[in-house]
């Protein structure tokens, strides 16, 4: 073969093999009708943020009904995109800080004393509050049969979820304020305060071991249900009748390590406590359908619909009710005088506040510099 013939051959060879490279490698940059398809199959998908998954802890609690409301119609994954949302809930706050610290969650809503405590205990090291949820939905209700009056409540036995949590610090509080002695560790003195699972604080009752309790909804209305009767509202022993009973925590290490996680969380709470207020049935009927998910049993309509209005849905954390709540930790003897700067981070809320245009919230001086 002619040696012109070979050079035109070998070029022709190399133009034919190296040209269908070209076009693939192009395509794989994002051009050709492949490229396009892969656009529109990430599109369908949501945009993926930095991290793959995201796990949320929360509580079965009409209190945390912008978790159950947001988990159950979508409106925090929607906003998470291709970022997979994992729940687990949990009984009450100390059990969730526990995860929180062996990096069994990322984010939680959670009440401010395990979040105070928690703050505390990890020298401001492990959480950081970044957003309210919740004001209110906090009842002692009481055996009419045995309590008519708050007097008649010393010598009785009063539930609370559990030692250290928000209710049971509230309980020990107002204790301590009529002047009568309790033991905080044990429960034993004037009132004798059992520590009782949500879940089984109805048949504790119904079984007259004990005589009232001081808890969140649903198990309030529950015990009413079942022939309680409410006694107090905790929301009228605090200023303007409000007070934070939820909160939105995440560990420091997510904060850092996925910024654009915890803004997109935080623009889907927004998202859900704006649905909440301007839906207030179909989100009853949605926490509801949420709470049947999660236990098997959705609450009777006279156990909600007696609930559901003692509960505010707000983004604002109510910072300057956190520190008094600290305060009343202290007074009970359940935990030293925390240093709480640096426990808010408000900026990632207020930024998703500020474009949905809301106002900003405050944090009462403690938060980050």
């Amino acid at each position: 073969m002619p040696a012109t013939t070979r050079t035109t051959l070998r070029r022709s060879l190399t133009a034919a093999t190296v040209l269908p490279l070209l076009i693939g490698a192009l395509a794989s940059c994002g051009y050709g009708s492949d490229a396009k398809n892969d656009e529109k199959k990430v599109a369908a998908e949501g945009a993926k943020l930095s991290a793959d998954t995201v796990r949320l802890g929360y509580f079965p609690n009409l209190t945390h009904a912008t978790a159950l409301v947001g988990d159950q119609e979508g409106l925090l994954q929607k906003e998470l995109g291709g970022t997979k949302l994992v729940s687990t809930t949990f009984n009450a706050g100390p059990s969730e800080i526990e995860a929180l610290n062996a990096d069994s969650i990322d984010i939680g809503f959670i009440g401010p004393s395990p979040s105070i405590n928690g703050y505390a205990k990890s020298k401001g090291a492990n959480l950081r509050i970044i957003s309210g949820s919740a004001s209110g939905g906090v009842k002692l209700v009481v055996n009419p049969a045995k309590i008519k009056t708050l007097d008649d409540l010393k010598g009785k036995k009063i539930a609370t979820p559990q030692k250290g949590n928000t209710q049971d610090v509230a309980f020990l509080n107002w204790i301590a304020e009529k002047g009568w002695k309790v033991d905080s560790a044990s429960g034993k003195g004037d009132v004798s305060v059992v520590r009782t699972d949500n879940k089984t604080t109805p048949n504790a009752y119904k079984s007259g071991s004990i005589d009232g309790a001081w808890v969140p909804e649903p198990t309030a209305s529950k015990l009413v249900s079942d022939g309680a009767k409410v006694l107090l509202d905790e929301s009228d022993l605090w200023p303007d009748k409000k007070f934070v009973i939820t909160n939105i925590i995440v560990s420091q290490k997510f904060l850092k390590a996925h910024p654009d996680v915890v803004e997109a969380f935080l623009r889907g709470a927004v998202k859900t406590n704006e649905w909440i207020n301007a839906n207030p049935d179909k989100a009853k009927a949605s926490a509801n359908a949420k709470l049947k998910d999660l236990s098997g049993k959705a609450l009777g309509a006279k156990v909600i619909d007696a609930a559901w209005p003692s509960i505010q849905f707000t983004n604002d954390p109510l910072a300057a009710t956190l520190q008094s709540q600290a305060d009343h930790a202290v007074k009970a003897g359940l935990l030293e005088k925390p240093e709480l700067a640096g426990i808010y981070d408000l900026k990632p809320l207020n930024k998703v506040l500020k474009a949905a245009g809301q106002p900003e919230v405050a944090d009462a001086g403690l938060g980050v510099k």
